[in-house]
């Protein structure tokens, strides 16, 4: 079948590429010419035969709301639009309703797969009428993992949004219980390979998981990450997560705990530890490090390092 495909970035240039490897035709934009099939979404829109199927694959929020709306104003009913992107869910019925009212379809799908998509094919949960989503069947059926796993149905409109918010959070909380694992062994002076403990878990434990697997590609190439700095970024849906949680009365202690633990990365002197390691002073008179020594400290350590001997 013919598709069209908006966003050419990583991931959207591999699911490309993995599409076209099934046999289908893609005609792709992206604002980058040098990526692009056309020029334009009219150009797009023109290159395909009714009824369409238009993938977008831009950041969420304005990028994509832009594009539906002029999307709206080119496509035909029968046509369908499916939000291939990390949109919030809350996004997708407005988006439903904006094409509905002129008669094209709308099916939003949230993509897991990252860089190693292309290879392995990509986890894909989406949400829409059936009529849709059959319409879209045979690029879910290219891009999603050989075998039985890795696509679902999830639901209305906006579950598949929705179901890939929820598996982010779940995503959120692993990788910072293996963050903390390793911290914790690499702290501990009778542990004297962490990379290896890491990579013995690979196989026969409960813990084994694809994002260990990466772990320990982290750690063959940097053992003990010392070229890294100690911040991560947020998607969003880790928010989105906590604040649904909050919405429906659920608890998730270790998904909200692991958001907030990306908060802290941000900060080089934590306002809050300020605050504890004042409290503790005073009520138990512990001793408390002042900013100033810190910064002679650290000072004191990259002028120790600067005179070591060169091995």
């Amino acid at each position: 079948m013919e598709l069209g495909l908006i966003g050419l970035g990583k991931m959207g240039g591999n699911m490309r590429e993995r599409i076209r490897h099934a046999g289908h035709t893609v005609v792709g934009y992206d604002r980058n010419p040098d990526l692009a099939d056309v020029h334009s979404l009219k150009e797009l829109v023109g290159r395909l035969k009714g009824p369409r199927v238009i993938w977008v694959m831009v950041p969420a929020g304005a990028a994509t709301q832009a594009t539906i709306d002029e999307l709206a104003g080119l496509l035909s009913p029968g046509d369908v639009v499916v939000d291939g992107g990390n949109s919030r869910w809350t996004d997708d019925e407005k988006h439903a309703v904006e094409l509905g009212i002129k008669g094209v379809g709308f099916v939003d799908c949230g993509v897991s797969g990252g860089v190693w998509g292309l290879k392995n094919g990509y986890a894909l949960m989406y949400g829409g009428t059936p009529e849709n989503v059959a319409k879209v069947q045979p690029i879910f059926d290219a891009l999603k993992p050989e075998g039985d796993l890795g696509s679902v149905h999830a639901g209305k409109v906006g579950a598949g949004h929705f179901a890939k918010m929820v598996h982010n959070g779940i995503e959120y909380a692993m990788m910072q219980a293996y963050a903390e694992g390793w911290e914790l062994l690499e702290k501990v002076g009778s542990v004297t390979d962490v990379r290896e403990v890491f990579r013995s878990w690979q196989d026969g434990t409960v813990i084994r998981s694809w994002l260990l697997d990466l772990a320990v590609n982290a750690l063959d190439e940097d053992e003990h990450l010392e070229q890294l700095r100690g911040y991560a970024e947020d998607s969003g849906e880790g928010r989105w997560t906590v604040e649904a949680a909050i919405d429906h009365a659920v608890p998730l202690p270790a998904i909200t705990a692991s958001l907030f633990a990306r908060f802290a990365s941000r900060q080089e002197d934590s306002p809050q530890m300020k605050m504890v390691s004042a409290l503790r002073n005073q009520f138990g008179g512990h001793a408390v490090e002042s900013a100033e020594a810190k910064a002679s400290d650290a000072k004191s350590s990259s002028t120790n390092k600067s005179q070591k001997p060169k091995k």
